[in-house]
């Protein structure tokens, strides 16, 4: 589905550039290249395809579906849409974006943002292949659980709040039009009105999708350098060495060594294998693993765009305990795999 990224990446750093493919730079400088084209043509399709949606969505029919339905049943939903989508953590933002300004409630689109880098279909037929069928399905269900739950405590807390204000009006103009957890809504001022012609639902996505495309995509290169600086630069084996035998205090200490380092859920396959074969716990590879792919620095820099400091830093604490609290949990000697 992306091939076609990792081949302008290759074609950019290796044949235009002539940089040695062995080298530091050129692997960041690939990975940079892949990557900010990738989530720029994501953002750039799904905004679009999301505002077209909305430009020919029945609000009522929508809003009368959604009428007594409880919050779980949209916990839920959101964690399996995103087990079910194959978007990294970065890639996963175009959708917030959309998610958050068509009106959807902040604890459902957080399920969604925080399962989706978790599980896809690649990471579980590898994870099934390497650790079999058990270890597999506890992924996937721990994965989903730690979305459902992220995503009931920050509607609890009243996270909405926080985010930022162009984000926090659009959504409640957005369920102020259908009610309250509506899935629908407006990323502009103004919700397109029922009846629209093909044209003019085209006009309306193309403008939506050039409003957020451009308060965001600077975020975008920002985040990915950081990221791929990480990534070409930390050293080869440092992992292994410096994450303990399997102390108490491995687990936390792998969670906050994987969040600087960016990577998917399908990349972070290899490492994992790698870290497994290295005698490295199952409960500290996975926690590494998962905080490597979910609490990316790139997508907390374009996220704050999104959000303010505060939800930032309840979404980094939140993200951080479950991380912990799993990995102790896989630690435990009666867990066979």
């Amino acid at each position: 589905m992306f091939e076609v990224f990792t081949q302008l990446a290759t074609w950019l750093t290796y044949d235009m550039l002539a940089l040695d493919p062995s080298t530091k730079l050129a692997d960041t400088l690939h990975f940079f290249i892949e990557d900010t084209t990738k989530i720029m043509a994501l953002l750039v399709v799904m905004i679009y395809v999301i505002a077209l949606f909305r430009a020919s969505l029945n609000v009522e029919q929508v809003r009368q579906y959604l009428a007594g339905k409880k919050r779980v049943y949209g916990y839920f939903t959101g964690s399996f849409f995103g087990a079910i989508t194959p978007f990294c953590s970065c890639s996963s933002i175009p959708v917030f974006l959309g998610f958050t300004s068509a009106g959807i409630p902040l604890g459902i689109t957080m399920a969604f943002l925080i399962t989706s880098p978790l599980i896809n279909e690649i990471a579980i037929l590898l994870l099934f292949s390497l650790l079999g069928w058990k270890f597999t399905l506890l992924y996937v269900v721990v994965g989903m659980l730690i979305g459902i739950l992220s995503g009931g405590l920050l509607d609890a807390i009243g996270a909405e709040r926080w985010l930022q204000p162009f984000a926090s009006k659009a959504m409640k103009q957005a369920q102020k039009k259908m009610g309250k957890g509506a899935i629908a809504g407006e990323i502009t001022s103004q919700s397109p009105p029922s009846g629209l012609s093909f044209s003019q639902r085209h006009h309306f996505a193309k403008q939506e999708m050039q409003d957020i495309v451009g308060r965001v995509w600077k975020w975008v290169f920002i985040g990915v350098g950081v990221g791929a600086g990480l990534h070409g630069f930390v050293p080869d084996g440092w992992i292994e060495s410096h994450l303990g035998a399997g102390q108490w205090w491995s687990v936390p200490a792998s969670v906050l060594v994987g969040i600087p380092l960016y990577s998917n859920a399908t990349g972070v396959i290899p490492i994992m294998e790698s870290l497994l074969k290295n005698g490295l716990p199952i409960g500290t590879t996975l926690a590494f693993c998962m905080s490597t792919v979910a609490a990316s620095v790139p997508e907390f820099v374009m996220l704050k765009q999104v959000m303010q400091w505060r939800l930032l830093g309840i979404l980094f604490a939140l993200l951080l305990s479950a991380f912990t609290i799993m990995g102790w949990i896989f630690n435990l000697p009666f867990w066979q795999f």
